[in-house]
C-alpha cells in the first residue's frame, strides 16, 4: 500500500477513535452536572411521584451506560434525540427533534464561517507572504504590531469596539445581527458584517504570523538560494518554491482557525445576538436542555477532528518525502 494512502487511513481511524473518546467525555461531563432536570422543570413543589414519572418519560431513569449506548446509536444514525425545551414550559410532550432545532442555527454559523474565511484566509496569506518578503522593514513591523494587538485583545472587546464605531457612531451596520431564513443573500451579508469583521480580526493574526514564519524559514533553504542564483524572480521563488513546501504548517493553522469559526464563535454570537449554534448551546445550557447540549458539543468536536484531519492530509500530500516508499 502506498505510504500516503496508509497514513490517510491511519488518520481516519484515529479520528473515529478520538470522536468516540470525546463522546464518552461529553456524556460523562453532563452526567456529573449537579441537580436534576425533572426537579428543575417541575419545581420544588412537585411530588416525588411526579418527578419520577417525568424522569421515566424522558428516559432519565435508565442506567447511564444504557442511555449512552442509545444516544451513541442514535448519533451514528443521525438522530440526536428530542429536545427537552418543549416539555420545559408545560410538562407536556411538545418537544422538537434536536436536528430540527439546531439545523437552521448550524446553517447560520456555517454561513458566518464561510463569509469570514473568504476574507480572512486570502488576507492572512497576503500579509504573511508580503511581510516575509519585506522582513524587518517598516511594513513588516507595522503588520506584526497590528496582529499582536489583535491577538492580545479579547474578542468581545473587539466586537464592542466595532459596534461602537460602525453601529453607534456612524450607523453603517446593524448592531444586532438578526438573520432570518427569508433574507436575501445581500441582506444576510449586511447583517453578518460586524460579526464577520470581528472574527476576521481575531483569526487573521494567527494565520498571518504562521505564514510569515514558514516562508522566512524556507527562504534560507539551499534550493531557494539556488533558484535565486539562477535569476528566478522573487515572486516565483515564493509562489513556486517556498509556498508549496510551507503548506503543511500553514494548512494546520488555517484548519485550527476555521474550526474556531464554528466552535469558538459563542462569544461573538452572544454579543451580536447572532442566531447560530453557539447561541443555541448557551440557551440550552441555561435551560438544561441536555440533548441539545450534547448535539452541539459533538458537532464542535467533529468539526475540530475533521478539519485537523484535512490539514494532516494536505501536509502529507504536499510533503515530497512521503511520495516514495522508504
Amino acid at each position: 500500500m502506498h505510504p500516503i494512502v496508509r497514513t490517510v487511513i491511519q488518520r481516519l481511524l484515529l479520528g473515529v477513535f478520538t470522536l468516540f473518546i470525546v463522546s464518552l467525555i461529553i456524556f460523562s461531563s453532563i452526567e456529573f452536572l449537579p441537580g436534576d432536570f425533572g426537579e428543575a422543570v417541575l419545581g420544588q413543589a412537585a411530588t416525588k411521584e411526579t418527578v419520577a414519572a417525568f424522569r421515566r418519560e424522558l428516559g432519565l431513569d435508565l442506567p447511564a451506560w444504557q442511555r449512552y449506548l442509545e444516544w451513541v446509536g442514535g448519533v451514528v444514525q443521525g438522530d440526536f434525540g428530542q429536545s427537552f425545551s418543549g416539555r420545559a414550559s408545560s410538562g407536556q410532550d411538545r418537544s422538537r427533534s434536536v436536528i430540527e432545532l439546531i439545523g437552521p442555527r448550524l446553517q447560520n454559523t456555517l454561513f458566518l464561517a464561510v463569509l469570514t474565511a473568504s476574507i480572512a484566509v486570502p488576507l492572512a496569506l497576503f500579509l504573511g507572504i508580503t511581510a516575509a518578503l519585506y522582513r524587518n522593514s517598516v511594513y513588516d513591523r507595522v503588520v506584526n504590531a497590528a496582529t499582536l494587538t489583535t491577538i492580545a485583545t479579547p474578542e468581545f472587546f473587539v466586537a464592542y469596539i466595532l459596534m461602537l464605531f460602525f453601529a453607534s457612531l456612524w450607523s453603517l451596520f446593524p448592531s444586532l445581527s438578526s438573520v432570518t431564513p427569508d433574507m436575501s443573500l445581500g441582506d444576510r451579508i449586511y447583517s453578518a458584517t460586524l460579526p464577520a469583521m470581528t472574527l476576521t480580526l481575531v483569526i487573521v493574526a494567527h494565520m498571518m504570523r504562521m505564514t510569515r514564519a514558514a516562508i522566512i524559514n524556507l527562504l534560507a533553504s539551499p534550493y531557494i538560494e539556488m533558484a535565486r542564483l539562477k535569476g528566478v524572480s522573487q515572486s516565483k521563488v515564493i509562489l513556486r518554491h517556498a509556498l508549496p513546501n510551507a503548506w503543511a504548517p500553514i494548512a494546520t493553522v488555517i484548519a485550527f482557525n476555521l474550526a474556531y469559526l464554528v466552535v469558538g464563535v459563542v462569544v461573538v454570537e452572544v454579543v451580536f445576538t447572532y442566531p447560530g449554534i453557539g447561541q443555541t448551546m448557551v440557551d440550552a445550557v441555561r435551560t438544561r436542555d441536555v440533548p441539545v447540549v450534547q448535539a452541539c458539543t459533538v458537532i464542535f468536536a467533529a468539526t475540530y477532528i475533521v478539519l485537523n484531519l484535512i490539514a494532516d492530509i494536505i501536509g502529507i500530500i504536499t510533503n515530497p518525502r512521503l511520495l516514495h516508499p522508504r
